[in-house]
């Protein structure tokens, strides 16, 4: 691969990269935000390529052509692959929508989260934060930091710093007991 690439080389590789997102982007019916990402992915795959490129065999236009192609190809196929799959895209627009695309229609009880158990029900997450600032208000000083450090440290490494295995399990103890009279239930 050359050390660098001239900057006439990188306006054609930029200009090529455009136009080939924005082929594929009218070609798969995806929206006007996509144009950006299908580029960039052009662009990687191409950059990774680009020390195969030898001018002897050919010219810069006909080797960054047939990448582009390619790539766009495995785009397509994968684009494709996943309408199969999971039927039609969230990101397409609805035709006469003015912009507004089949995942804002979707309500947030019936999205992705919903679907793989994550509580998309925002007045309970509130409720939830606020239990736990009460019951994190309840606790003795040090005891906030002691669960901040268990959070990233076994207790075998906390017990080399703070002393007795026995004495931190007691302490974590009364810190579940606490949490518990304070209506905090475990994770």
């Amino acid at each position: 691969m050359p050390p660098s690439i001239s900057p006439a080389d990188l306006q054609f590789l930029l200009r090529e990269a455009d136009a080939a997102a924005r082929r594929l982007r009218r070609k798969l019916r995806l929206s006007h935000d996509d144009v950006e990402d299908l580029r960039q992915e052009l662009l990687l795959d191409l950059i990774v390529r680009f020390r195969s490129f030898d001018p002897a065999r050919g010219s810069l236009g006909a080797f960054v052509g047939t990448v582009m192609r390619h790539q766009a190809g495995r785009i397509a196929a994968r684009v494709n692959r996943e309408r199969l799959l999971y039927g039609i895209s969230l990101d397409e627009a609805i035709p006469g929508g003015e912009g507004i695309c089949r995942g804002d229609l979707v309500a947030e009880d019936e999205g992705l989260a919903a679907l793989h158990g994550q509580p998309t029900d925002s007045f309970a997450a509130t409720e939830h934060r606020l239990d736990v600032e009460r019951g994190v208000g309840i606790l003795r000083d040090g005891d906030g930091e002691l669960c901040a450090a268990l959070s990233h440290s076994t207790v075998d490494e906390l017990a080399a710093v703070r002393g007795a295995r026995s004495t931190l399990y007691r302490r974590v103890k009364e810190i579940r007991l606490a949490l518990t009279a304070a209506g905090l239930r475990a994770a």
